[in-house]
């Protein structure tokens, strides 16, 4: 049997499989990419030996933990661990604080002639070494922050970059009032959790050379950047992408009316997946009410029902009418305030080609200043 593990820079660089045997709840609350929750108790269960250990001691606890799962109970549980740990042999289990609940699993585990390792100090230490890798890490990595316009097709830019940490892809999220995505955000945590580990990776990777990023607020979606990523993006330089008012239509129409649509018709077949998409952009909209006044709101909606109406006859192009107004007056004007404050952090700025290979000169890069 492999032995018991601590080496968290291992786990998470190999993305080895994880089996987090704690309550549902507690995984909703936060986990890892590459872990399955596969509890020991469900979350009732849990709160039933959690309130016995409080008022009898921990003897009484494990006593009714025993008498909660057993017989199918317990063979069901250890059987979906037996075939995980079958699938995964290079993979471990854990715990909260890599305790009782995952001794006993791996225990279960031995009995039935498959022995798996656990991981010493369980969620808990990892948490703490993710958060440690964060802060600790972050400043000694030179960042520069790729910004533009609504619509510059930032993100497509990004990620075909050599070295890019795509923060809009962690949060599952596009980072505008119409950038949900299908799947839901990760939980905070797991956000937080993803974002180190792909850190670790990159610092292992690439060492200490300059990270790109794009130019995000402190907020994307309902996924809060870590303060101290807030800190250091503030003191980057900032490169801006610039294209026409044209492009910027036509790659906001791609990504949010055919890219998502597509998306939700796959998840919930053709008619419903249409109804999804559709309540999703007035969700969207409604959300941008204040800024743009109740009559102007009422204006932009009746585009929006009328660019439906024509998509389902075929003519999805109709969406541009409302998004070329919503540059002009939503996000453009709020771009320009915006970038007032950043104006002294500016080092480049051109077309898509021209910041590509701007991005790509390392040399250039290296003699980049940090605006502390």
């Amino acid at each position: 049997m492999r032995k018991d593990s601590a080496d968290f820079t291992d786990i998470f660089l190999h993305d080895r499989p994880l089996i987090d045997t704690r309550a549902p709840l507690e995984f909703a609350k936060g986990a890892f990419p590459t872990a399955v929750n596969l509890p020991l108790m469900t979350d009732q269960e849990r709160a039933k030996v959690g309130t016995c250990y409080k008022k009898h001691g921990q003897d009484a606890a494990i006593k009714l933990g025993h008498q909660l799962v057993k017989g199918a109970t317990k063979e069901a549980r250890v059987a979906a661990w037996q075939r995980f740990a079958e699938q995964h042999p290079e993979g471990y289990l854990y715990c909260f604080r890599g305790g009782l609940r995952s001794r006993i699993s791996q225990q279960w585990l031995t009995e039935t002639g498959t022995p798996y390792p656990r991981i010493s100090g369980g969620y808990k230490a990892m948490r703490r070494f993710l958060i440690d890798e964060l802060e600790q890490q972050l400043p000694k990595v030179p960042l520069v922050i790729l910004g533009g316009r609504t619509g510059c097709a930032k993100t497509h830019l990004l990620t075909g970059l050599p070295r890019f940490i795509d923060l809009e892809g962690l949060a599952n999220h596009r980072g505008s009032a119409f950038g949900k995505r299908i799947g839901g955000q990760p939980a905070q945590i797991g956000f937080e959790n993803a974002l180190a580990i792909d850190l670790l990776k990159y610092r292992h990777q690439h060492g200490y050379q300059p990270l790109v990023l794009e130019d995000e607020s402190h907020l994307i979606g309902r996924c809060a950047l870590p303060l101290c990523l807030q800190n250091e993006m503030q003191q980057a330089p900032l490169v801006l992408v610039e294209t026409s008012l044209e492009q910027r239509i036509e790659t906001s129409y791609r990504d949010y009316i055919l890219d998502n649509l597509a998306a939700s018709q796959q998840k919930w077949g053709e008619e419903e997946g249409f109804n999804h998409f559709a309540d999703g952009l007035r969700l969207a909209m409604s959300k941008l009410k204040r800024r743009l006044g109740d009559l102007r709101y009422r204006e932009l909606l009746a585009l929006l029902e009328h660019g439906f109406n024509d998509h389902l006859q075929e003519r999805p192009e109709s969406h541009k009418a409302w998004i070329a107004p919503l540059f002009a007056e939503y996000y453009d004007p709020m771009y320009d305030y915006q970038l007032t404050k950043k104006q002294h952090r500016i080092v480049f700025r051109g077309d898509t080609e021209a910041v590509n290979d701007y991005l790509r000169d390392e040399a250039t890069l290296k003699r980049l200043p940090s605006f502390t």
